[in-house]
């Protein structure tokens, strides 16, 4: 471990020495301050500015470079005529230029490693007689570093000083990431696209602060800015752009002026002071002369020239090098006490010093009260945490335009907490910015935070059927339910269907009590006229069952628009099909027995079988039986119920409906559409009947009628399947007006002939056959006959046989029916 140890330090003590030896091949001038003492420490300055292109360093940075190198120089004196602090013990410095730049500094720090060294190796490099060897340019024992001013630069110091454990104290640093001025225009436009932007947060050093400025100042942009103690209080960054930097809200790191120093610097001039190697450069650029008469086309600079209250600012970080001076001079102390307890001079305990110990247990334990401060209180003890950090404490500035100028005014403080006085402070818009990156949320909005940043959000608009379960999340309430007004919680939603009160409602009832009072007054015809010969040539069986199911599917309305339960389910997947079923029948009995006759009065045949009446009223109820066997078992295989149904578009509404689907229950009515088609069928197979027999015509045009009417229901019910109202007001109108075509085409002829002909509901005496051309057995009739009064129809009827007459033993002529001219109660239901 000792050998791989040597051989780090011999690589990087080659690579220092190699890369010295490189910067003189460049014709390289180190400047640098080296006064020598018992104890040496080490100083980092920005003394020259970042020089453009490929020049290192630019112009000399007369107060964070010049003031704070004098400042350490001055601390160091003071320390040295103390006869408190270190008797005995001289400290020295070697203070080096950082150009403000980070990686210039680091090869300026290699020449503390390459002394610490050089030291550390200093038992290895004997002569052979044992007398220590003689090295050219002795570097001098750093025992700690003050430095640097920026953050980039310490860190990289740092990186480097940690591996040879020499302590570091940085008294102020700032971070600078701008270092493209061309960056700072597109800055500002960047800004004034982004329209919310109102406040510009500035951490950055003063260089780039005043850059930015001056950018802002072109491009006529108007911002309150809030900067770090980069920026400070610093009258050079605002010059010629203080309108721009008006409002400004500025921090600038607590500190006292230190009056001793006022009188050291005002004192200094380029005769007197000769151990400062920036200091002419510095007086030259200060009073643009030259102190040589030859330089650069300035005027020689005036021997009376002097540095005053009229062109002198104390920096704002002066007592911050002095104190961190003192505070590396108080763990020397300390050290010293603790290690040379007999002596005031160094022992040979310290004659190399420990970096790590002197962190560790001297350093971070100081706690004293900085020097030069007038004010003895808490905000002057000097002491570092258990990290190394100093106590930050801050005043707080506003830039403002007080007596026709601009300056300054310390509006707060910040120690562990803030005081600030809000109505001392001037706004760049005359108004208290909004102190947030973003505005609150609505009530019904949640945050939806931007990556990498905590305090700037995104207002995202909750679902209406989303709640809040955070500020940051909107939870689904799930179907069936709605967020509170609060957004809070859910609540289930009320049932909605069809009330007996609804628009929806009083059409169809309107048109089914309409329908069903016309079915009473049929029936009440019918019953009040049963024995009339109208009424039982219309076949009184097949019209009462008719009558019965047209009555039942008015019904059905009642039944659709009632609030939906396992019973009214049930009633309406029994009872639409079995009142279609129940007319249909009828009908198609009705049709069926009229086409059986003729087919067989065209062939000559005998009487058709099952064409009386009690014949044709079990032909239809087993038809009809047929569908309650089908709706039974459909009510066995899927039990009647409820459910409640949301919409997707529309979840806010919950629809109760009969556990069905719209599918189940058009396939129900399945086997009426079957009984329709044959209706139909018969219906147009009997159209040519003689005229007598023109019932069969009235029942297809109701049968025509039916067609069309649930041709155009059945798209509309498909169609309207997201609306649960209008299908279900389309279906009881689509019911009610099978009902009236059956009412209107079948029976409003023969209640008007009761009520208004009755003239015509009487038997007739008279018969012709000859608007018959039958065709049987190769005999045709043509004939006449005519009877008076019953007696002489008397040897007609011994022909008729319930329904039917016959003109020979082998051929079958039916009696004649029109509708109006009966000639037998007995005469088949046509």
């Amino acid at each position: 471990m000792k050998m791989l140890t040597r051989l780090q330090v011999l690589t990087l003590a080659l690579f220092s020495k190699g890369f010295l030896l490189s910067l003189g091949d460049h014709n390289f001038i180190r400047r640098e301050i080296k006064i020598e003492g018992d104890l040496v420490l080490g100083g980092l300055f920005p003394i020259n500015e970042k020089g453009t292109g490929t020049e290192e360093c630019g112009r000399i940075n007369e107060d964070r470079g010049i003031q704070r190198l004098e400042a350490m120089l001055f601390a160091i004196d003071e320390i040295n005529k103390d006869d408190y602090l270190l008797p005995g013990v001289k400290l020295g410095v070697h203070i080096l230029d950082t150009c403000s730049r980070d990686t210039y500094a680091l090869e300026q720090s290699l020449e503390f490693v390459r002394a610490s060294l050089t030291k550390v190796d200093e038992a290895e490099h004997m002569c052979p007689d044992g007398s220590p060897a003689i090295q050219e340019n002795s570097p001098l024992l750093i025992a700690g570093v003050i430095g640097g001013s920026y953050s980039s630069v310490s860190i990289q110091v740092a990186n480097l000083l940690r591996l040879f454990q020499i302590p570091q104290i940085s008294y102020a640093s700032t971070s600078a990431k701008l270092s493209d001025k061309s960056r700072y225009d597109s800055v500002i436009r960047e800004l004034l696209q982004k329209p919310n932007a109102r406040v510009v947060v500035l951490f950055m050093r003063g260089d780039d602060s005043r850059e930015l400025i001056a950018a802002a100042s072109r491009a006529n942009a108007s911002f309150t800015w809030v900067a770090s103690d980069g920026w400070g209080a610093q009258e050079s960054i605002v010059k010629g752009s203080e309108h721009v930097a008006y409002g400004a809200i500025t921090l600038e790191l607590a500190s006292q002026r230190v009056r001793p120093f006022d009188r050291y610097f005002q004192s200094l001039n380029p005769y007197n002071n000769h151990r400062n190697p920036w200091f002419r450069d510095f007086w030259e650029q200060k009073f643009q002369c030259s102190l040589q008469n030859k330089r650069n086309h300035r005027r020689p600079c005036d021997k009376h020239l002097a540095i005053d209250s009229s062109n002198y600012e104390q920096e704002s970080k002066i007592m911050f090098v002095v104190n961190a001076v003192y505070a590396m001079a108080h763990a020397l102390h300390k050290m010293q006490r603790t290690l040379c307890p007999n002596t005031t001079k160094l022992c040979d305990a310290m004659k190399i010093l420990d970096g790590k110990k002197l962190y560790k247990d001297y350093l971070l334990k100081i706690n004293f009260t900085a020097p030069f401060n007038p004010n003895q209180g808490a905000d002057s003890i000097v002491k570092f945490d258990a990290f190394g950090d100093g106590m930050g404490r801050y005043n707080v500035f506003n830039f403002q335009y007080v007596g026709d100028k601009y300056s300054y005014l310390k509006v707060g403080h910040w120690a562990e907490s803030l005081s600030l006085d809000v109505d001392s402070i001037h706004w760049s818009r005359n108004s208290v910015p909004t102190s947030q990156c973003s505005d609150p949320c609505a009530p019904n909005e949640m945050k939806n935070m931007q990556p990498g940043d905590v305090c700037c959000w995104i207002c995202i608009p909750c679902e209406p059927y989303e709640y809040l379960a955070d500020e940051f999340t909107c939870t689904d309430c799930g179907l069936g339910q709605w967020p509170t007004a609060d957004l809070s919680g859910c609540f289930d939603l009320p049932e909605d269907y069809i009330r007996w009160e609804d628009a929806w409602a009083i059409g169809p009832v309107t048109i089914a009590c309409l329908g069903f009072a016309c079915t009473c007054m049929v029936v009440t015809v019918f019953i009040k006229h049963n024995n009339t010969p109208l009424v039982k040539a219309s076949g009184r069986e097949l019209c009462y069952i008719l009558l019965f199911g047209v009555g039942l599917s008015y019904c059905m309305t009642f039944f659709y628009i009632a609030k939906p339960s396992p019973v009214i389910c049930a009633l309406r997947r029994l009872g639409l099909g079995t009142s279609f079923a129940i007319c249909y029948s009828a009908l198609l009995t009705k049709t069926n027995c009229i086409a059986r006759i003729f087919d067989g009065v065209k062939n000559g045949a005998q009487r058709p079988k099952f064409i009386s009446p009690s014949s044709q009223v079990f032909i239809c109820l087993g038809l009809i039986l047929v569908q309650i066997v089908v709706v039974s078992v459909w009510l066995i295989l899927e039990a009647p119920g409820t459910r409640r149904y949301t919409l997707p578009e529309k979840r806010e509404t919950v629809i109760l409906k009969c556990n069905v689907r719209d599918s189940s229950m058009l396939i129900s009515l399945t086997y009426d559409v079957v009984l329709v088609i044959l209706c139909t069928v018969y219906a147009f197979k009997t159209r040519k009947c003689p005229e007598n027999f023109n019932e069969a015509k009235f029942i297809g045009f109701t049968m025509y009628t039916t067609c069309i009417i649930w041709l155009a229901f059945l798209p509309i019910f498909y169609v309207t399947s997201s609306d649960y109202r209008v299908q279900t007001t389309t279906m009881c109108i689509s019911v009610s007006l099978s009902g009236f075509v059956v009412l209107g085409c079948l029976f409003a002829p023969k209640v008007h002939i009761v009520l208004f002909q009755p003239q015509k509901n009487v038997v007739t005496h008279r018969l012709h056959l000859n608007r018959f051309s039958v065709s049987g057995t190769g005999t045709t009739y043509s004939q006449s006959i005519e009877a008076k009064g019953l007696a002489g129809a008397g040897s007609h009827r011994q022909a008729i046989k319930k329904g039917c007459c016959e003109s020979s033993a082998s051929t079958f002529v039916p009696t004649v029916c029109n509708g109006r001219e009966v000639l037998d109660s007995t005469t088949s239901s046509l």
